[in-house]
C-alpha cells in the first residue's frame, strides 16, 4: 500500500505533507500581501464567466447580422451558379 501511495504522491507521505505545508504557507503569505481571499478569487472567476457569457451572446448577435447580410448575396449567387451548372 505504501508503494502505491508513494507512486501516486511522487514521494513519501511525510515529505509530501511537508512540501504541501511549505507551499501553502508561501501561497497564503503572497495572497495576504495582494489582499486576496478565496472568496474574492471565486467571485472574480464567477464574474469573468458571466462577462464572457453576456458578451458572447452579444457577439453572436453581431455574427447573426453578418450572416444575414452575407446570405442576401451568397444564396442568390449559389442558386444562379447551380442553375448554370445544372444545364451542363
Amino acid at each position: 500500500m505504501s508503494d502505491q501511495a508513494n507512486r501516486f504522491l511522487g514521494d513519501s507521505i511525510g515529505r509530501t505533507l511537508i512540501k504541501l505545508l511549505v507551499v501553502s504557507l508561501i501561497v497564503g503569505f503572497v495572497m495576504t500581501v495582494f489582499g486576496l481571499t478565496p472568496w474574492s478569487i471565486i467571485d472574480g472567476v464567477r464574474d469573468f464567466v458571466l462577462e464572457i457569457w453576456y458578451r458572447g451572446f452579444s457577439a453572436l448577435g453581431r455574427v447573426g447580422d453578418y450572416l444575414i447580410l452575407g446570405a442576401t448575396i451568397v444564396i442568390p449567387l449559389f442558386i444562379i451558379l447551380r442553375l448554370f451548372s445544372y444545364r451542363r
